[in-house]
């Protein structure tokens, strides 16, 4: 009798011992694998340099159900991540328990971004959108591209750096370095020159820095693609016959005065290396991030004998071409004709 009481109870004291497990198990189970975010869509978490656990909770706190929160408190709290926080752009799905969280965190398994290279004016500008989406800020991103140390690096200067980057979309962390960042641009660079773009280049003696200057120049002269080979083809034309290129947008590039809706004779005489109506040749360097449309306008451009062309005077944004300067006359007196009705000045 003695012994089956012993049994009975040692056998109760197991279903306890295994009741007291399961309930661990399933407590531990409900801190870390239930969802962590309390939101629908994904979300996003940034991690700087300088964040410490204490602010990645800070972070996480916003959008966390407070019981997985906890759980993974507990999993930070009990391992050395404190020690080695990562920076970078974390997902945070929904779904997705403590644990699955902290083991990206601590992995520092980041989300890449879609960082689309604007058609900036100015290195400042460019500067100034990539770190709102970069981890980098604008001043050392500013700094860097009108170093002539760091452009000579790259194989430019600080006139001719924007030819550097090609306005497409490209998959990069949040947290890349500076340099690692410009290495990439380079490559983008490379990458979409080799073949048939550097083949045209070649053909037409000219460098992918000239295309770029020349392409970023039709550019700022009309949006409308279809009409930028003749552009390109009137431009080329003036540069074989060593004439100036006298292209308004150089003027507005010269005074850092983008605004401006016409281009009077006095601001011809601005003292610059960009006016082109002072200046043979192309400028110095390209006026903007010239667009993948404007390059290949160049590589492309219409054959034609056209050397003059004015903005048409129904402000459609396209122009008005000319082969003599007698016809070029009619059409600029045309456009300024309906620029005096609007009162443009």
């Amino acid at each position: 009798m003695e012994k089956k009481t012993k049994k009975i109870n040692s056998r109760i004291y197991l279903y306890i011992a295994a009741a007291g497990l399961l309930f661990v198990a399933g407590l531990t189970a409900y801190f870390l694998l239930s969802p962590l975010s309390k939101a629908q869509e994904v979300s996003y978490i940034y991690i700087d340099n300088d964040d410490t656990q204490d602010s990645v909770f800070a972070k996480l706190d916003p959008i966390a159900n407070n019981m997985a929160m906890a759980g993974f408190m507990n999993l930070v709290r009990h391992t050395d991540y404190g020690k080695n926080v990562r920076s970078g752009r974390y997902a945070i799905n929904p779904g997705e328990g403590a644990l699955t969280i902290f083991r990206r965190l601590r992995n520092g398994a980041q989300t890449a971004i879609r960082l689309t290279i604007p058609e900036a004016r100015t290195m400042d500008r460019l500067a100034s959108t990539l770190s709102h989406k970069l981890m980098l800020d604008s001043a050392t991103i500013a700094s860097a591209l009108l170093s002539e140390e760091t452009c000579q690096h790259y194989g430019y200067d600080t006139a001719t750096i924007a030819a550097m980057f090609v306005p497409n979309t490209y998959e990069i962390y949040w947290n890349t370095s500076l340099d690692s960042f410009l290495e990439r641009m380079q490559k983008e660079h490379d990458r979409f020159w080799h073949g048939d773009r550097d083949t045209k280049a070649a053909q037409m003696q000219l460098t992918p820095v000239e295309i770029c200057t020349l392409a970023s120049i039709i550019d700022e002269e009309t949006a409308n693609n279809q009409e930028k080979p003749m552009i390109a083809g009137m431009y080329l034309n003036r540069l074989a016959q060593n004439m100036p290129l006298q292209a308004d947008p150089t003027i507005k590039f010269a005074l850092k005065q983008f605004e401006l809706k016409r281009i009077w004779q006095k601001l011809l005489q601005t003292d610059s290396p960009y006016n082109t109506y002072m200046n043979e040749g192309l400028p110095p360097g390209p006026i903007k991030i010239a667009s993948i449309q404007g390059i290949d306008a160049v590589l492309n451009h219409a054959e034609h004998d056209y050397l003059y062309m004015c903005a048409k005077e129904d402000f459609s944004g396209t122009h008005n071409f000319a082969a003599t300067y007698q016809e070029h006359l009619k059409n600029a007196a045309k456009y300024a004709k309906a620029l005096n009705e609007k009162g443009i000045k």
